[in-house]
């Protein structure tokens, strides 16, 4: 049941919809950038332009807009690692050149279109880059404006979450719970992120349709129980007890999730005993076989042979009648 990127997937579901992206421009635009764009005529567009390398890292989305009464778009990089990206600057404009490209092959034209870079973040540190590209380029600033006018150079928008206070976070039900819990998810400990927990599902209750709340909520849970800390067994009864109470409608959607989850760990916490017990296994009869042949077998040796993974300590095992002396199984560690 755990999402492979959980990031990208809140991330995604939640600005994928066309409500809630234009809920976050209206509430965050400088008002200079709103007076040119009609948000009545965003529309998402299919096109990522993250390659496979950096998804762990990264989303986008981009979204087709009038600007200034002509087309062009508005593309969100959202930066989910936990520390900020020098070169930030560097991607957007291989991204942005990318979206022309494709624009120019697709349609046979020679006008690029407007592209207004965002950039959302959530890592644990403030974000302590700049936000031009002239920043990363070596003596740019040192240049008469004449000569700079020669090297490209460009700005973009950023929103680091980690800084927002809760009075910071505005917009809708969906918005503020997104923001909330990017903002929180890296930088609070299991308490403090139940806590805003809390506050996001108790946003819920200002939906008005019972079925998007309902849905929204799972798209959140999903991420938390993803996401989130470890949330020990008695972590995730306190949750669901007081989801109960803060939205009772979405009792059933917790508990099935978290008894999903739950048996997952359980699984997974299985899985790792069955393994750690079969390693104990070979280390004890490789140390017994060695200790037979050869008599008193070192203490650094034995806690060498312990490190060895699985594989290995069975190859050692299996040649143990080979060995001349005792040295001899050192091949396998070194």
């Amino acid at each position: 049941m755990k999402i492979q990127n959980p990031h990208d997937k809140f991330f995604k579901e939640t600005f994928g919809n066309v409500a809630v992206a234009k809920d976050f421009l209206h509430h965050y635009l400088p008002q200079n950038i709103m007076q040119v764009i009609d948000v009545n005529t965003l529309e998402p567009q299919k096109d990522s332009f993250i390659n496979e390398e950096l998804q762990e890292n990264f989303s986008d989305l981009l979204f087709k807009v009038n600007i200034n009464q002509r087309e062009g778009f508005i593309y969100f990089l959202f930066e989910h690692k936990s520390y900020t990206s020098k070169t930030t600057a560097f991607q957007l404009l291989k991204y942005m050149t990318e979206i022309w490209e494709a624009k120019m092959k697709k349609e046979d034209v020679n006008e690029l279109p407007m592209i207004i870079p965002l950039v959302i973040y959530h890592g644990k540190n403030n974000w302590n880059v700049k936000t031009q590209l002239g920043d990363m380029i070596k003596g740019f600033h040192d240049l008469p404006s004449d000569i700079q006018s020669y090297i490209p150079n460009f700005e973009y928008l950023l929103y680091d979450i980690t800084r927002y206070s809760d009075e910071e976070i505005k917009g809708h039900a969906q918005l503020r719970i997104l923001l909330t819990i990017f903002r929180d998810i890296f930088t609070k400990d299991n308490e403090g992120l139940r806590e805003s927990i809390y506050r996001a599902v108790s946003y819920l209750k200002e939906l008005d349709d019972k079925q998007t709340g309902l849905e929204y909520l799972e798209t959140l849970m999903r991420y938390i129980f993803s996401a989130g800390k470890n949330l020990t067994s008695s972590e995730v009864d306190k949750l669901m007890k007081r989801i109960e109470t803060t939205y009772p409608e979405g009792r059933d959607v917790v508990m099935t999730l978290a008894e999903g989850f739950r048996e997952e760990g359980m699984m997974e916490g299985l899985a790792r005993g069955e393994a750690k017990g079969e390693k104990q296994a070979l280390v004890k009869t490789a140390i017994q076989l060695l200790t037979k042949r050869f008599g008193k077998v070192p203490e650094d040796l034995k806690d060498e042979i312990a490190q060895l993974d699985t594989v290995t300590l069975g190859v050692v095992i299996g040649d143990i009648l080979e060995y001349k002396k005792l040295e001899d199984v050192k091949k396998y560690i070194r």
